[in-house]
């Protein structure tokens, strides 16, 4: 019988390292042998027990996602690094791929989806998440974007919630009109404030009127 891929999660949401464990797990061709609530006790873990595969949260406290997956690929070990995040901006998919991601996934993908895209993960190809491959192929064809027009490289999900800000909706309001979680609203609002740079809702929402 063919050894199980070993897996290390690396999330700071114990509801969700033990929901994509279990979920995992339920495929006998993985195996989760270890979890981890931050990017530092993730990193000590994987330089330990060296898995075949590790997941990788993005927006962590203390050490991020990208700060661990470069830390992962500087200590020259041989596992394969999968981020796995709500984040669909280019700025996150990008450097996560310069940090030498291995994949780049959404955590509200299906099960099934989630369990394939690790299996070719392992045969050496690198996985996106479908919605993304569009993303990169803009930022392919347009790297010279001028980042003095900065509303121009937000996505479709953060103009959107940039609009919902000028409308004066809150987090939870949002999160129902587009059926997303308030936690992804929070991300979205947070890539789009540092790409206008801008520090609060109430800027994003006046720069939106003056755009109009």
């Amino acid at each position: 019988m063919q050894k199980p891929t070993t897996i290390i999660i690396i999330d700071d949401h114990a509801l969700f390292r033990r929901g994509v464990s279990q979920m995992i797990s339920a495929d006998p061709e993985f195996l989760v042998i270890g979890e981890a609530a931050s990017g530092a006790e993730g990193l000590l873990l994987v330089e330990q027990m060296t898995p075949d595969l590790v997941l990788i949260d993005l927006n962590m406290k203390g050490m991020n996602g990208i700060e661990t997956l470069t830390h992962i690929k500087e200590a020259k070990l041989d596992s394969r690094c999968i981020v796995l995040t709500v984040s669909d901006a280019e700025v996150d998919l990008l450097e996560a791929l310069r940090a030498g991601a291995d994949g780049y996934l959404l955590k509200d993908m299906e099960p099934e989806d989630l369990c394939e895209n690790l299996k070719k993960a392992m045969s050496g190809v690198t996985v996106l998440h479908e919605s993304l491959t569009e993303i990169l192929k803009n930022a392919l064809i347009h790297p010279t974007l001028s980042r003095s027009e900065e509303e121009i490289s937000l996505t479709e999900r953060e103009r959107e919630i940039l609009q919902c800000l000028a409308n004066g909706l809150n987090n939870k309001t949002i999160a129902r009109s587009l059926g997303i979680s308030d936690t992804t609203v929070k991300v979205h609002i947070k890539h789009l404030l540092s790409k206008l740079k801008l520090t609060s809702r109430l800027e994003a929402a006046v720069w939106a009127h003056r755009k109009k």
